[in-house]
């Protein structure tokens, strides 16, 4: 990437992003640049952009290991740095013409408390090993949570912290941890590479940005059966579908063997959404899951359709359901009915849970 240019079009929206604490940058031709502040798209000035600006702006951005990508396949994701922050690229083509979509990353982390986390998900960074999984939608906030577990993590043990990242998000100082970052594309070739070699790397802790395909899903749970503590993120929400989504990613002669292999080695299913908060800004609802012998059986058993109710009686363990949460930001002002029922796994029991 080359480097941007101080009074450019792309560093003047930038700075214009960090300014009003938005979260995204749309661009395309044709049309003005808008940012989502909020949750909700505005436009950031009122200038349209060519289509030749666009290419221009789009080329420059994307480094050079990306560019190939995005001439054969017509888009590609990077990261890069601007003043303070950290941002997440994607440029692609549509109708002929370049566009882009920038997430802006903070480089200044946010604590638990800052996040409205329960206390028991600060307690996940002790674990010696196993699976945490983090999971979600789009958007949700999953890379903030982790990024606060491996700064937990690197600020309280003396372990070998490797992300594997594509791309790399936050940065993370080697602390009482010694953190190793490898960026899919630039430092190694994909995910299930890089976790294949990671296990001769001597790791403590193992990062995965997202466990996207059978192959790293399976060495994922290998490096989580042999002792490794392994983090990593899937689109989807509530603990039994995370299950269910994994299990199903196997031919039907292994899942019996998969679902023994997760029984034991899941400890965790975070599952968040982001909220429009009440006021302005946004919150986090969060789902979360710590595996028991109930949950651990009814895994092995494929009774995952039974897990929620566990997670209703056991909630002593720190265990929350998404709907609960919901419940208690809505009563607390902090977020509106109508954005809870919007969120909720079952809607219909929570309109009548909160009488609306």
């Amino acid at each position: 990437m080359n480097e941007i240019l101080p009074g450019s079009r792309l560093d003047i929206w930038l700075k214009i992003l960090a300014e009003k604490g938005a979260s995204d940058l749309h661009a395309g031709a044709h049309r003005p640049a808008s940012m989502r502040i909020s949750g909700e798209l505005s436009p950031l000035d009122d200038v349209v952009v060519t289509a030749e600006q666009m290419e221009d702006i789009s080329r420059e951005l994307t480094p050079e290991h990306r560019k190939e990508e995005l001439a054969q396949l017509g888009s590609c994701d990077f990261s890069f740095s601007h003043d303070k922050d950290r941002y997440r690229a994607s440029i692609f083509k549509q109708r002929g013409t370049f566009s882009m979509v920038l997430r802006r990353l903070p480089q200044d982390r946010l604590t638990f408390e800052q996040l409205g986390a329960p206390p028991v998900l600060k307690a996940l960074a002790q674990l010696p090993r196993g699976m945490i999984l983090v999971t979600g939608p789009t958007g949700s906030g999953k890379t903030t949570t982790l990024t606060a577990l491996i700064h937990e993590i690197n600020v309280m043990r003396p372990d070998h912290i490797l992300t594997l990242e594509d791309p790399i998000e936050f940065f993370h100082e080697s602390i009482k941890s010694v953190v190793t970052q490898r960026e899919i594309g630039s430092d190694t070739t994909d995910f299930s590479e890089a976790l294949r070699r990671a296990l001769r790397q001597d790791p403590d802790v193992i990062l995965l940005g997202e466990m996207r395909d059978l192959e790293t899903t399976s060495a994922a749970i290998t490096a989580a059966e042999t002792g490794h503590l392994v983090m990593g993120t899937l689109h989807t929400t509530g603990a039994a579908r995370t299950m269910d989504r994994i299990i199903d990613q196997y031919p039907t002669h292994q899942q019996d063997q998969v679902r023994s292999q997760l029984a034991v080695s899941v400890q965790a299913v975070v599952s968040q959404v982001l909220l429009p908060k009440v006021g302005g800004g946004r919150i986090a609802a969060f789902e979360i899951m710590i595996r028991n012998s109930a949950i651990e059986n009814h895994i092995r058993k494929g009774e995952t359709f039974k897990i929620t109710s566990v997670m209703q009686t056991q909630k002593r363990l720190g265990m929350q359901l998404l709907d609960d949460h919901l419940i208690e930001l809505t009563k607390a002002g902090q977020i509106t009915p109508e954005t809870a029922l919007g969120a909720a796994q079952m809607p219909g029991d929570l309109r009548q849970r909160l009488g609306v």
